[in-house]
């Protein structure tokens, strides 16, 4: 019998939440995801030490302020950890727009810019690389400009079908709704403990699913931030899946039968529904859960990339020769 997450992997295209370089290498699989979280933790491994080295020097050679300068290392950093990944995986690797510029059309478009500039230095095409912007409705426009320009976007921390609907009306390539972080948010508020076919996460990711191939909208859907394998299995057959290597090697060691949950053949038929910004807008105001997580998950991403900016600054105040020692 074939473990379930080779089941998994015949019906959706597996996804590995992190910058490790040898869980990427064991798990085998097709796309990876990053953000500043995952950077870090890959920056504290030795098999980024050159990496952290070359990208000190880089930044010392360049002169100017300490913020700028540092600012600039972070973004090296980033895609050092990118494009490590994109030699290992077959398919693409999502790099993150700094979450400072989440409410930023401009800031985040010339951030995108930059990001794939900085990939094809390295020898990577931009088809390799997916845009990661939070699906604010700023990001979203960002995410437009940048789909026309032919720079595919991944738009994360998805709460909402609002947000869903507004990211597929941009030409949005994908979108990361998560699964985890809203069944946390109901669990606290009503203190109940969810399984996989009640769970709050699963369910709007497949009404998200539905309304997508209800409409005939191509953007793919990948479901995020998994909590157990339970979530994994209710969306089992999803376009794409993002997973941690935890989850991913129970995955591997399970050799039950996985079912298929959805298929773009046999979906709930959705009407379309019109996304202009004030309905967005509202629609957002409305649901306490999706406007408390995608602050909260902003919020987390920017502290994390204030930490990796400040990790950077520290190495960068003590010269040339602290740099050298890296």
């Amino acid at each position: 019998m074939a473990s379930k997450l080779d089941q998994l992997r015949e019906m959706t295209t597996v996804v590995a939440d992190t910058g490790d370089i040898e869980a990427v290498r064991e798990l085998r699989p097709v796309d990876c995801t990053t953000n500043p979280t995952i950077v870090l933790k890959a920056l504290g491994t030795p098999m980024f030490d050159d990496a952290f080295a070359e990208a000190l020097s880089w930044g010392q050679s360049k002169g100017g302020g300490g913020r700028s300068v540092a600012n600039a290392v972070a973004d090296r950093l980033a895609v050092s950890v990118g494009a490590a990944l994109a030699e290992l995986v077959p398919g693409r690797v999502s790099t993150e727009v700094d979450a400072d510029l989440s409410f930023d059309v401009e800031g985040s478009v010339n951030r995108a810019r930059h990001i794939i500039a900085d990939y094809k230095e390295r020898g990577v095409d931009r088809e390799k690389i997916l845009i990661k912007l939070a699906a604010t409705w700023e990001g979203i426009r960002a995410a437009e400009v940048l789909q026309k320009e032919g720079i595919d976007t991944n738009l994360t921390l998805i709460f909402s079908k609002a947000q869903a609907i507004a990211c597929a009306d941009a030409g949005v390539f994908l979108i990361s709704p998560f699964v985890g972080r809203i069944m946390d948010w109901y669990a606290k508020s009503t203190g109940k403990t969810y399984g996989p076919e009640e769970d709050p996460g699963v369910l709007s990711v497949r009404s998200i699913y539905d309304y997508y191939k209800s409409n005939g909208i191509k953007t793919v859907v990948m479901g995020a931030s998994f909590r157990n394998v339970g979530e994994i299995e209710a969306l089992a057959g999803c376009d794409r899946l993002t997973i941690s290597p935890a989850l991913l090697k129970e995955l591997s060691n399970d050799q039950g039968t996985l079912e298929r949950k959805l298929s773009p053949e046999t979906f709930n038929k959705i009407d379309p529904i019109t996304m202009d910004e004030r309905t967005f807008r509202w629609a957002l105001n409305e649901d306490a859960m999706a406007t408390e997580k995608l602050a909260e998950g902003i919020r987390s991403f920017a502290k994390d990339l204030r930490e990796l900016r400040g990790l950077v600054a520290k190495r960068l105040e003590g010269g040339p020769a602290a740099v050298a020692a890296q």
